[in-house]
């Protein structure tokens, strides 16, 4: 089992910046949610619910031992197949994968727009060394601290279907 990577108090304020007043009321998803720091942050600064998917059993009981969230004990893909047949929707998608392990390039094939509510943002926290698919997204800008690159997706739902 790797270690987890917590997101650092520095990115984690620089997102928080970015967002502003985007994360009050929010529906938040956090995939690989590791110790859960971003969604319990975002819950913090006013988001209206969080889900935590978290597939390594342990972390996601310490997850549940701090919040009254949702947290989902599997794997990405089997939590999004989860999410779409209950018909969830999130304004915001949180993904921190383990870096350098191809989950850049896979994320976009996953169905995540099938839990996407109207103009969603997707959020994914990478290694600078890993690049997102640039045509997988019209609407995008990269925010890099160090190591870590923040990549930002404006996603209309409403655009993608027509």
């Amino acid at each position: 089992m790797k270690d987890v990577r917590p997101t650092s108090g520095r990115v984690l304020s620089a997102l928080f910046n970015i967002l502003g007043g985007r994360i009050c009321d929010s529906r938040f998803l956090d995939l690989f949610a590791g110790t859960g720091r971003v969604g319990l942050e975002a819950l913090k600064r006013g988001a209206a619910s969080c889900v935590f998917v978290e597939s390594v059993k342990s972390r996601a009981a310490l997850i549940r031992d701090q919040c009254n969230s949702l947290v989902l004990a599997l794997e990405v893909r089997r939590a999004l197949s989860w999410l779409e047949k209950r018909d969830m929707k999130f304004d915001i998608v949180f993904a921190d994968p383990p870096y350098n392990s191809g989950w850049c390039e896979v994320l976009p094939t996953l169905g995540l727009e099938r839990v996407l509510a109207d103009n969603a943002l997707l959020i994914i926290e990478h290694s600078i060394r890993e690049r997102f698919p640039r045509e997988q997204a019209a609407s995008f800008k990269d925010y890099e601290y160090g190591e870590t690159c923040l990549t930002l997706i404006n996603i209309n739902t409403k655009e993608q279907q027509s």
